[in-house]
């Protein structure tokens, strides 16, 4: 599995997402600004609340071009067998009953899912519940991942 291809798919995903939050962040701000939105008494605040909406979302889209600055710098080393689970490693883990399941270890962007080569990656961060899970295991390594059954744990197979 090549993961520079896998981190342009990530990129061209939060690019996406960069494009749609600022869209909605114009809509916002032309909303607030108005001269339909106006205040027709002092208990009127739809463009308040608009302006509101437009600080959150152009807040919301310089997290993601934060993210596309990290994850773009972000070095993805190969890592050799024994090598624990780090930024830039690909972990393949399968549960118990032979499900694999595909994990990116990111500085950012966690919770982003998209499908790649055949199956979906999950990128998680260290800070994440999963990411802590991960964090300095290696391949053979069993691992319980969080929301599994105690009994249920899972094998990380590969780090790439």
């Amino acid at each position: 599995m090549n993961k520079g291809i896998l981190r342009e798919h990530i990129l061209a995903q939060l690019r996406a997402d960069l494009a749609l939050q600022v869209g909605a962040a114009q809509l916002a701000r032309d909303e607030a600004t108005s001269e339909e939105s106006r205040a027709e008494n002092q208990y009127d605040t739809h463009s308040l609340e608009a302006g509101y909406l437009a600080e959150g979302q152009a807040r919301q889209a310089a997290e993601i071009e934060e993210s596309i600055k990290i994850i773009s710098a972000l070095p993805l080393a190969d890592f050799p067998p024994g090598a624990p689970i780090a930024l830039g490693a690909l972990a393949e883990v399968h549960d118990g009953r032979g499900d694999a399941a595909s994990y990116f270890l990111s500085p950012r962007a966690g919770g982003l899912e998209l499908p790649f080569e055949g199956r979906k990656v999950l990128v998680v961060t260290p800070q994440s519940p999963l990411g802590r899970a991960l964090l300095g295991r290696q391949a053979g390594d069993a691992v319980q991942l969080p929301g599994r059954q105690p009994a249920a744990a899972s094998r990380i197979v590969a780090v790439l």
